[in-house]
């Protein structure tokens, strides 16, 4: 009689041990406490972000909010997933791993006590530094990397000495002075390189993570903005309260927004996406989309905080633009979904429903009701995708 296969015992932790590549199959492979507490830190900054971005709009500073809330959220995004799939292809579990990321989740805190410098001022110096102490946290696993991982030597030391260069970059840039036109021109051209960097870096061996372990950091992430959208808008609510405005009108709008935040956490995990990593370049690819999933949800708080204050008359702006607050974040996260989640399926069948009710939803701050009718538009879509998935699943059972 066979006996059932155990579960692997985890090692025993020691100080140092060789960082060698884990497998990509790797069986029973989960997020790590360590990987939890960084994305929590993470959210600070999100949050941050997503405050000013909420501010910005409610004064009516349109250009402002979204002509910085981009370039923000790049460095809370990038450094997160640098980290994010290191850990995933590389994790020895061992105390100097562990410091080594304690110190990248302090430079986190860093950019989050940046962010209104940033806003305010325009001054993107603390950001910066924080961001430089992330990435060269980055460089010390690197090089570790380099000294154990001899088939992945090369790939490690241009990771290495690439970081460096661009950290060197960042810090160049702020000696631009203020209001110079080529600021703007300066930010994209290093942001530019720091997203060809890991093609250019792995040229001589691809570094290669696990699927499943991947999706499920970046699926937990999503749980978390959108969890922190929820945050902003429940505090937003509270605020109205306080100032004594009607409570059916807060509560609509509240219900609104549950369902929005809802029916997108339905949407993005309604399929499995761990196969769709067919290769190391596709998934890095994968993994760039993920930043339009990201940072639209975190906007969709400041947007849904924007609807309160202006129901509440605390905002500066009229009707249309308060509707467009929650509008673009939501339409640019369905079809960042559709992109990422629903197109590799070749699925002609859910495309329109998506795109359709994308275009729908930008719709809607030009009705009475913009949230409430984007979050009905949101719930038939999720309606249309369980008939959809269900009727799949019967039709490949025979059933």
């Amino acid at each position: 009689m066979s006996q059932p296969a155990s579960h692997p015992r985890a090692p025993s932790r020691t100080w140092y041990r060789p960082m060698v590549a884990r497998p990509s199959d790797e069986p029973y492979r989960r997020v790590t406490p360590l990987e939890l507490l960084f994305d929590l830190c993470f959210m600070a900054a999100v949050r941050q972000a997503a405050d000013r971005l909420h501010h910005d709009l409610g004064e009516a500073d349109i250009g402002h909010g979204i002509g910085l809330y981009p370039a923000v959220f790049f460095a809370i995004w990038w450094a997160w997933m640098n980290f994010t799939t290191f850990a995933s292809a590389y994790d020895p579990e061992d105390d100097v791993y562990r410091l080594t990321t304690l110190v990248q989740i302090a430079g986190a805190l860093v950019i989050a006590g940046g962010v209104p410098r940033a806003f305010d001022h325009g001054d993107f110096s603390v950001i910066t530094y924080g961001y430089v102490i992330m990435r060269l946290a980055m460089v010390g696993q690197w090089l570790r990397v380099a000294h154990s991982d001899l088939e992945r030597r090369a790939t490690a030391l241009r990771y290495a000495v690439g970081i460096i260069v661009l950290q060197a970059a960042w810090i160049a840039r702020l000696a631009l002075p203020d209001g110079w036109p080529w600021l703007l021109p300066g930010f994209l051209a290093v942001a530019v390189a720091e997203l060809l960097l890991p093609f250019w870096a792995r040229r001589p061996a691809p570094i290669i993570w696990h699927p499943r372990h991947i999706t499920e950091r970046y699926g937990l992430f999503t749980i978390i903005v959108l969890g922190e959208s929820v945050l902003a808008a429940s505090l937003a609510v509270q605020t109205a309260f306080d100032r004594g405005t009607k409570a059916s009108t807060l509560l609509s709008i509240a219900g609104a927004g549950v369902v929005i935040v809802f029916a997108m956490w339905w949407l993005y995990f309604d399929r499995p996406v761990e196969h769709l990593a067919t290769s190391p370049r596709v998934a890095l690819l994968w993994g760039y989309g993920q930043y339009l999933i990201f940072a639209s949800a975190a906007a969709l708080g400041a947007g849904l905080a924007v609807d309160v204050d202006y129901q509440t008359g605390a905002a500066h702006l009229g009707r249309v633009a308060a509707g467009y607050a929650v509008a673009a974040p939501v339409a640019i996260y369905l079809i960042a979904v559709w992109t990422l989640h629903i197109r590799p399926y070749e699925q002609l069948k859910m495309t329109v429903p998506y795109w359709a009710t994308a275009a729908l939803v930008l719709l809607t701050p030009l009705t009475p009701a913009p949230s409430r009718l984007a979050a009905l538009l949101l719930a038939a879509l999720v309606a249309t995708t369980v008939i959809a998935t269900r009727r799949g699943m019967g039709a490949a059972t025979g059933h």
